[in-house]
């Protein structure tokens, strides 16, 4: 059984229910997804995990695979894309996958008959009750992108899988209640690690993944004052660890006592986060 826990809620204060609640089912190298939902519309971010596992993750929460609305998508790569064809192929309903069309064409559905929304990257659309807008990130894929998705007020920023924090981003992140942000890797233990030197390389560019450290001089220098908490997830399991991530990141936050901290566990399962 995986933990969960309603951590701290803001309410819609006039019916005193939960506007949003927030679980990352799982965050690493080896599988990324998130679940994000209202009342009436549940959306899955990346699906990096065999079906069996999303749905039993989901089931751990108290929701039911079954119901999802819509799946959104950051990029192609393996590890936010392998248990798609197996979500579509046995959904009850159609469900839709939202992605860019370079994405699009780097999948490999097999025998199912995905719905797909192309869109460019840039684009505002709407899934029920989510306000959804995209925004480019810099990665090795052939068009990754990151998400914000708002609802009643409340604003989650979602961006993991890029080599540097770009102008843009910071634009995108602002005014958010929570950010989902990577902290990829500890330099030293990067090049000190079981890597070849062209995977260090890879990982170290400006189109690889963010470090510990320049995620913390993000939360120092640019991270809005309207942040409530702060994910740090796709932690890699071989060039990192979840508490040199931590240590480093409350140093950074400037006011501890309103933004709170989350580091998503290689393997763990989050709380659920309600809004």
């Amino acid at each position: 059984m995986f933990p969960c826990a309603r951590i701290l809620c803001y309410t819609d204060k006039k019916s005193g229910l939960t506007i949003i609640k927030i679980c990352i089912l799982a965050s690493s190298s080896s599988g990324n997804s998130a679940f994000i939902a209202t009342d009436h519309t549940r959306i899955l971010i990346d699906a990096g995990l065999c079906r069996r596992e999303i749905a039993k993750r989901l089931a751990a929460i108290g929701e039911d695979v079954a119901n999802l609305d819509a799946v959104l998508l950051t990029h192609e790569h393996c590890d936010h894309t392998s248990g798609l064809p197996a979500l579509v192929k046995n959904a009850r309903r159609p469900l839709p996958v939202y992605l860019t069309r370079g994405t699009s064409q780097f999948l490999d559905w097999g025998e199912c008959t995905p719905t797909l929304e192309i869109f460019q990257a840039g684009c505002r659309f709407t899934i029920g009750d989510f306000d959804v807008l995209s925004f480019t990130i810099p990665h090795d894929a052939v068009d990754p992108v990151g998400f914000t998705l708002s609802a009643q007020g409340v604003k989650i920023a979602i961006a993991t899988d890029l080599g540097y924090i770009t102008d843009s981003l910071r634009v995108h992140l602002k005014g958010s209640h929570v950010v989902i942000l990577e902290s990829n890797h500890d330099l030293e233990m990067l090049r000190v690690g079981p890597y070849p030197w062209s995977v260090k390389q890879r990982v170290m560019s400006r189109r690889g993944h963010l470090s510990n450290e320049v995620a913390a001089g993000f939360i120092a220098n640019d991270l809005d004052s309207s942040v409530d908490r702060i994910i740090l997830g796709h932690i890699s399991e071989h060039n990192n660890h979840p508490e040199l991530v931590r240590n480093l990141a409350l140093k950074s936050i400037r006011n501890p006592l309103f933004t709170k901290l989350y580091v998503a566990e290689p393997g763990l399962q989050s709380p659920v986060f309600c809004y």
